[in-house]
């Protein structure tokens, strides 16, 4: 699985971060921040990524 970010939309409400903490993190300055390599999900963390993209409130997150 791979996720997209789409940093235009992003505006921060950290949701993502609240259902996949060791995915994203919203930082200091609202950025979203990918926990992890590339654009790859590690396996053991594809369903909390696939959860994160179903509750982003402005689809900034896509998953392939």
């Amino acid at each position: 699985m791979k996720i997209f970010v789409d940093a235009q939309r992003c505006e921060g409400h950290g949701v993502c971060e609240e259902v996949a903490p060791e995915l994203f993190r919203i930082d200091d300055e609202g950025d979203l921040v990918v926990l992890f390599d590339g654009d790859e999900v590690p396996p053991d963390r594809q369903e909390a990524a696939a959860g994160a993209v179903r509750v982003c409130p402005v689809n900034a997150l896509r998953a392939r």
